[in-house]
C-alpha cells in the first residue's frame, strides 16, 4: 500500500500504527511511502523499529536524468536502510521523449503541454535530451528509451512507472528494459545531468576523501 502524500498535520505516529494495524489485519502486505522528505521516512521506520511495527519498505519518488534531487538524501537512506525506490514520471510529464526543445511547446496533444508538471529546470533538461539523442541515434533508439535506460541503470532504483499514451509508446518504454547503456555512455549521462553539489553534501564529501565506504547495516526484520 503506497501512501501517496504527505500530510504534515497528522503525527507520523498516528500514521504508522494505523499502517500496522493494515498490516497485522492481513489488508495490505507492505507499506510504502510517496513525497515524504528523507528526515521523516527514517522517524517513521525508527518508531516501527522501537514499537514492532511493519515498517515502510518501499519510496515512490520523482526522479528523472534532468531532476537528481533524491540522490542527496532518499537515495542515501534507501540504500542504507535497504528500501526499495519506484520511480513516478521517469520522462517528467514527456518533457524527456525527445519530442520538446529550446523554444518549442511540443505537440499540442502531449501531457506536459496540457499540465506543465512536475517542475523542471529546462536548461538541465536540454542538456540532457541532447546527449540522449546523440546516444539514441547511435544506438538506434529512441531518446526516451535512453532516459529510461539510464534509470534502470542505478541499482538503488526498484521499478519505474511509465504513463505511455498508446501501445506504441508503452512498446517502447518496455523496450527500455532490454537497453543495457555501456559504462561510458552512463558516465557521459551522469556527466552532464550532475546536479550542483549542496550543502552538507559537499562537505561530507570532503571530509570522507581517503576513507573506506561505510559498511551497510541489514535492519531487523520486522
Amino acid at each position: 500500500y503506497q501512501m501517496h502524500g504527505s500530510d504534515m498535520a497528522v503525527p507520523v505516529v498516528e500514521t504508522m500504527r494505523a499502517l500496522d494495524d493494515l498490516v497485522s489485519q492481513g489488508l495490505i502486505r507492505y507499506v510504502g511511502m510517496s513525497n515524504w522528505q528523507a528526515w521523516r521516512l527514517m522517524k517513521a521506520n525508527a518508531i516501527a523499529y522501537h514499537r514492532g511495527w511493519a515498517r515502510i519498505e518501499s519510496i515512490q519518488a520523482h526522479y528523472t536524468i534532468a531532476a537528481r534531487d533524491i540522490e542527496r538524501e532518499i537515495v542515501p537512506l534507501a540504500t542504507e536502510e535497504r528500501l526499495g525506490i519506484m520511480v513516478w514520471s521517469p520522462l517528467a510529464g514527456g518533457l524527456l521523449s525527445g519530442k520538446f526543445g529550446p523554444g518549442s511547446n511540443g505537440p499540442e496533444d502531449t501531457r506536459r503541454v496540457q499540465l506543465d508538471f512536475p517542475p523542471v529546470d529546462r536548461e538541465m533538461a536540454w542538456k540532457c535530451v541532447d546527449a540522449m539523442r546523440a546516444i539514441g541515434e547511435r544506438r538506434g533508439v529512441s531518446v526516451a528509451r535512453v532516459a529510461l535506460a539510464w534509470l534502470l541503470s542505478k541499482p538503488y532504483v526498484t521499478t519505474v512507472i511509465v504513463g505511455a499514451k498508446n501501445t506504441e509508446q508503452l512498446a517502447d518504454n518496455i523496450a527500455a528494459s532490454a537497453l543495457d547503456l555501456t559504462a561510458q555512455e552512463v558516465a557521459q549521462l551522469d556527466e552532464v545531468s550532475t546536479p550542483r553539489a549542496e550543502y552538507p553534501g559537499w562537505m561530507v564529501e570532503r571530509q570522507a576523501q581517503g576513507r573506506p565506504p561505510p559498511r551497510r547495516q541489514v535492519p531487523p526484520a520486522s
